[in-house]
């Protein structure tokens, strides 16, 4: 009996990823829970897993190719015994493609001229991803038009995005009329020294959500400075004694996401999203802590922060780090957040004004801090200073109440028995 294998649920505002890696071919016996390929979403790989042991029947998506939650992506023949010499299959498989390579090259020899027409049978002969498929059908375009780069001749997200970019505006009606698909934009030459490295669709997808959050939202920053001295001698005083008791240094974040819970709660808007022509007000924060890995930026969620002690917090925050770094954070980990905090001082930022982590309307940039010269009772002292930015959609979120936020975070972290006196 054939069993179908679909993309599971990504998480939520993910409804779609790219096929990374296949894991097994054709004809390759599985296991129960083995998994077989690995999907790219805009922050997570995930590992899908086979849900029955047998055969794999067929691989309905290439690598590369764009697929939403719940399309087909292959079929299992359920008890089947499959291949298991996946050695020699590997090497008979450059034997073959040599061999069909002479003959693939004399076939092109005679008609240089018919290349549009082999790329638009090519993009004719396999089935569209669901994703693909939409993006064509929304545009009214006729895919036969559009150069593919997939895998096999399919055609993939990026391929019709090129198209569009490019200047293709080939409709199913206009198809008798066109006489070729619209050349993509060619790329620059390369001069001494350079390289081209293609970007990867984690990359892509990333640049894509960042520029589709600066479009849609009416993104504005306003900026503070907070003097860090009380803060750095509470820490300095009790590190030690926090380690020792909890097992976990006393670090600044835990401070600034018990500050940022204190001024949600009194100023909501901050800690809402836009759904719709609805504003949805949340009676809980569950803040995102961005953190930078070598595969790009991701934003696990404390669930529920206002409720976490300080070794809770701190705990969870290494625990985060570590588990970026290594690629095993879980989707639900990083989904439904309510607010952001990013730290770009860890890497020397001194100012910026940070992006927000749609559909959120609020996210909090840290910065590094620096010894300035500020005024301090009519006399000129030299302190510890951080600047902070809040930027904020101005859609849900008025100029008084972001900047009342900002301010309430400032006299937090300033007077750190503010946050445990809850005034």
């Amino acid at each position: 009996m054939a069993t179908e294998v679909k993309v599971p649920a990504l998480g939520e505002s993910v409804s779609e990823a790219t096929i990374a890696k296949w894991y097994k071919k054709v004809g390759d016996a599985v296991a129960a829970d083995e998994a077989i390929v690995e999907l790219e979403t805009d922050k997570v790989t995930v590992e899908v897993n086979a849900p029955v042991a047998g055969a794999i029947a067929e691989l309905v998506v290439g690598e590369g190719d764009e697929v939403e939650v719940g399309a087909l992506i292959a079929m299992i023949n359920e008890g089947a015994e499959g291949s298991t010499a996946a050695e020699p299959a590997k090497d008979e498989s450059p034997a073959e493609k040599k061999e069909e390579a002479p003959a693939k090259k004399e076939e092109a020899k005679p008609a240089p001229a018919a290349a549009p027409a082999s790329t638009t049978a090519s993009n004719s002969d396999h089935p569209l991803a669901p994703a693909v498929r939409k993006l064509v059908e929304d545009k009214n375009l006729d895919p036969s038009k559009i150069p593919a780069s997939g895998k096999d001749g399919r055609l993939t997200k990026g391929d019709v995005l090129n198209f569009l970019e490019g200047g293709g505006s080939a409709s199913r009606a206009a198809a008798p009329a066109a006489s070729a698909p619209a050349a993509p934009k060619p790329e620059r030459e390369l001069r001494d020294g350079e390289e081209r490295v293609k970007m990867s669709k984690l990359r892509q997808t990333i640049a894509r959500r960042l520029k589709e959050a600066q479009n849609t939202a009416a993104m504005l920053t306003t900026y503070n400075e907070v003097d860090m001295t009380n803060l750095l001698a509470c820490r300095n005083k009790y590190k030690d004694g926090f380690e020792k008791k909890h097992g976990v240094k006393l670090g600044f974040m835990s401070f600034f996401i018990k500050a940022c819970t204190t001024a949600l709660k009194e100023w909501p808007a901050v800690n809402g999203e836009i759904d719709g022509t609805s504003f949805i007000y949340k009676n809980y924060c569950d803040i995102g802590v961005a953190v930078g890995t070598p595969q790009g930026l991701v934003v696990p969620v404390i669930r529920s922060a206002e409720d976490k002690t300080f070794s809770e917090l701190e705990s969870t925050i290494v625990d985060f780090g570590k588990r970026a770094r290594d690629g095993k954070l879980g989707m639900d980990e990083m989904s439904g957040g309510s607010f952001t905090i990013s730290n770009g001082g860890v890497f020397g930022s001194l100012l910026s004004s940070p992006i927000l982590n749609a559909p959120q309307s609020g996210i909090l940039g840290m910065h590094k801090t620096q010894m300035r010269p500020v005024a301090i009772d009519g006399k000129v002292e030299i302190r510890p200073m951080m600047y902070l930015a809040l930027s904020y959609d101005h859609r849900i979120i008025d100029g008084r109440e972001a900047v009342s936020f900002l301010v309430r975070v400032k006299e937090c972290i300033e007077n750190p028995e503010r946050i445990l006196l809850d005034i």
